[in-house]
């Protein structure tokens, strides 16, 4: 909105408006700073309500039942924190992200739509008094169908067109780099393209009937990023740190494709609008930073499914935003690990005659059975998704 009115004073009024607010890198620091803000300023009273309505996390507490000895203490702390996450970030995003490009949009309704599954599911557990939420089937039909119509945006040239020529919203477009020439690419054509960390060249380009394939991949990339980071989401301040690190990474690589000179340097894609995504996600790393600050051992609130579920979509729809998909999957390589410890837990218990892998799942409770204290589990789990995250940006440097 700022980004907008500062370009009508420019442009319309004659005004002169210093080029620094017109800079993705400055906008991004704002972004960042006006997120941590918000929450700083209204994360206490925003809690202190979440107690007095009596929002607390629900904790099974049964005979025998081991984990909910460990997280006993738990019980009365309040949920649905993440509304203050998504708040943060939507108050960044329309005050500096460009409202002409349909990447900002695609991020708003993201976290939107996935927050109010969120929410409905974290309303149902408070409303129930149990564990238990919405359903499965339901929320994946729920997070499938947005997949779905974000991937019909990007791979259907009609109907961006259409949205173009009656809204206004400008489709993003790409250029590669390769062998001293440069090929433009449209929306359509650089989001058929998966790239792998280290190499230079797309891995594959999808055409023709392999495009259902590619609709398949990018549906389980937005999916399985949103439940792994919700299943993530178990230990005070665990999702949220490692979040930080991978929106960080992901915001560099962004950052670095917004521009003609530095991406041909890196040989990655130049992406018009993906200055949008590293603004975007500046203000998810700055939100994340403000909620740490309650979210930390002890945490005076959890974000609950409202959170987790939205923030995993906000990271999943960037990566393919960015034709980085892969990239993701390494710098968030603890999502995925305790994403496939639930898998394999499940298909062990069911298929080798109630047999374990895992002495309990999701992947971070292993090792609370295991007689660590949840600080260390959520510090080890912090410094590995570090390391990660730097790995990952490495594969830009050394492709």
């Amino acid at each position: 909105m700022i980004f907008l009115i500062l370009k009508f004073l420019q442009d319309t009024l004659g005004v002169h408006v210093p080029v620094i607010f017109f800079n993705t890198s400055t906008r991004a620091i704002l972004a960042c700073i006006t997120a941590i803000v918000m929450t700083f300023l209204f994360g206490a009273k925003f809690i202190k309500k979440l107690y007095e309505l009596k929002i607390g996390q629900p904790i099974r507490e049964e005979a025998g039942f081991l984990l909910g000895q460990l997280h006993k203490n738990k019980k009365n702390t309040p949920t649905m924190g993440g509304i203050l996450l998504i708040f943060a970030v939507s108050v960044s995003l329309l005050l500096w992200m460009d409202l002409s490009s349909a990447v900002t949009w695609i991020l708003f309704f993201t976290s939107v739509i996935l927050g109010l599954l969120g929410g409905y599911d974290d309303y149902l557990k408070l409303r129930y008094k149990s564990a238990k939420g919405l359903s499965a089937k339901k929320k994946l039909f729920v997070q499938l169908s947005w997949a779905l119509l974000i991937i019909a945006y990007l791979q259907i040239p009609q109907l961006s067109q259409v949205i173009e020529s009656y809204i206004g919203i400008k489709a993003p477009f790409a250029k590669e780099f390769s062998e001293g020439k440069v090929e433009l690419l449209s929306l359509h054509d650089y989001t058929s393209r998966l790239y792998m960390p280290f190499l230079k060249e797309p891995f594959v380009i999808f055409s023709g009937i392999g495009l259902l394939l590619l609709w398949a991949f990018l549906s389980f990339v937005i999916v399985g990023a949103s439940n792994a980071v919700n299943l993530t989401d178990g230990l005070d301040g665990l999702a949220t740190g490692l979040m930080i690190f991978v929106a960080a990474s992901l915001g560099i690589v962004a950052f670095l494709s917004n521009n003609v000179d530095t991406a041909a340097y890196f040989n990655i894609l130049y992406i018009e609008g993906s200055g949008e995504v590293s603004i975007f996600l500046a203000a998810l790393v700055g939100a994340c930073l403000g909620f740490l600050w309650y979210n930390c051992s002890p945490a005076q609130v959890f974000m609950g499914d409202i959170g987790s579920l939205s923030l995993g979509g906000m990271i999943g729809v960037s990566s393919i935003l960015l034709g980085r998909e892969f990239f993701l999957g390494l710098a968030g390589i603890l999502f995925v690990a305790e994403a496939l410890s639930v898998i394999i837990q499940v298909v062990s218990y069911r298929y080798r005659n109630k047999k374990r892998v895992f002495l309990c799942a999701p992947l971070h409770h292993h090792f609370e059975y295991l007689g660590w204290a949840e600080t260390k589990v959520v510090c080890r789990f912090w410094i590995i998704g570090f390391l990660f995250s730097i790995i990952a940006l490495s594969s830009i440097k050394f492709q």
